[in-house]
């Protein structure tokens, strides 16, 4: 039988594995050079500080991996060649925090991590009833409220892209609850070390008010490195403790749009609730789970570590890249406004709640 060609297209789901990955290697590389120049210029200074006898500020790499990244995305801006690797910062944050599992043992998370998730549990409960409240007050859409709300209690973007998909918001209202959550999430990586500093948090304390305050799961691991690496650590755990209920939370809002017949019916919560489910928190169980049964040698432990550092590396140098700042400013007032105060209302009472579970704990 005679062979029969085609001349109809290839299916862009057809496309070969190394054209994906020469797609993203540009931003690949792009996050690479700027996380590497960040790391250059700590230890540049550090090196010049103790060669010429002078005491200079330890700015951590985080830091400048994050001001080059925000330097090139708001003046040359990134082009589109680079866009899809540089996109790929969120499977970084995510492969890092696993990663990071192999530098907790079971024991130790369950004894953080019980703590945390009871503050958690607070946080969540005080966040969605105070963004409510305050989004009526300002007359926000009640849509953009619910988005703002969820925005703010459990993991920043991500549960606003969730949500909103749940309760059928417009586009519009995501586009505005996201950069407001954005926009205070950058501002939380300056403001949030120097208050710890000024409070004398210990790390422990630190990198919990970090985990339950900071919305994004990328910020909050930037906002814990730049105080310590230990604070970095313990706000990964607990901001993971607050990403794992989000399928809750998502199906309450989800539940209560559908019973006012703005929503569809959710029919299989459970389903649902396994849909919504961050599976790379099984993924962060599951290392320290070896790490603890002695599956890995000290230098795979050590190695493991360095990858986690790596993959965060990349994460923060992403965290620039995506910020514009003509994009936070272009959404309107109102919702950044509810978003400030909001904030500003809910990393006040976790500072709090965790000062004094500190004096009584001793985290």
């Amino acid at each position: 039988m005679p062979s029969v060609t085609t001349t109809a297209p290839v299916p862009a789901q057809t496309q070969s594995p190394f054209a994906n990955l020469a797609g993203l290697a540009p931003g690949l590389l792009l996050l690479a050079a700027v996380g590497y120049a960040g790391k250059f210029i700590e230890q540049f200074i550090a090196r010049y500080g103790k060669t010429h006898h002078l005491v200079l500020p330890n700015i951590e790499y985080v830091l400048w991996a994050i001001l080059i990244g925000l330097i090139i995305a708001n003046t040359v801006g990134v082009p589109a060649i680079f866009r899809r690797g540089v996109a790929t910062y969120d499977f970084w944050l995510k492969t890092g925090i696993v990663l990071l599992g192999a530098r907790f043992i079971l024991g130790d998370i369950v004894r953080i991590g019980r703590i945390a998730l009871a503050l958690v549990f607070v946080e969540i409960v005080f966040a969605l009833a105070f963004m409510t409240w305050l989004g009526k007050r300002f007359n926000l859409a009640p849509k953009l409220v619910s988005l703002l709300s969820v925005g703010a209690s459990v993991c920043g973007v991500s549960a606003i892209i969730a949500t909103q998909g749940a309760i059928e918001a417009d586009e519009e209202d995501s586009s505005y609850a996201i950069a407001a959550i954005l926009a205070l999430g950058a501002i939380s990586l300056l403001v949030f070390p120097l208050i710890g500093h000024a409070l004398h948090l210990s790390d422990h304390a630190y990198g919990v008010w970090t985990g339950l305050a900071v919305d994004n799961t990328a910020e909050t691991a930037a906002a814990g490195a730049l105080y310590s690496d230990a604070a970095g650590q313990i706000a990964v755990l607990t901001k993971t403790c607050r990403n794992a209920l989000i399928g809750f939370v998502v199906l309450g809002y989800a539940i209560y749009w559908a019973s006012r017949s703005q929503a569809a019916d959710i029919q299989n919560k459970a389903a649902f609730l396994w849909q919504k489910f961050p599976k790379f928190v099984l993924g962060f169980l599951l290392i320290s789970s070896l790490a603890t049964f002695g599956f890995f040698s000290k230098p795979q432990l050590l190695a493991v570590g360095n990858l986690s550092r790596w993959a965060f590396l990349l994460t923060f140098a992403g965290v620039g890249l995506r910020t514009s700042v003509r994009d936070l400013t272009k959404q309107g007032l109102r919702p950044l406004l509810v978003g400030t105060i909001g904030e500003i209302m809910i990393a006040s009472a976790t500072l709090g709640l965790v000062y004094g579970v500190d004096k009584i704990f001793h985290l």
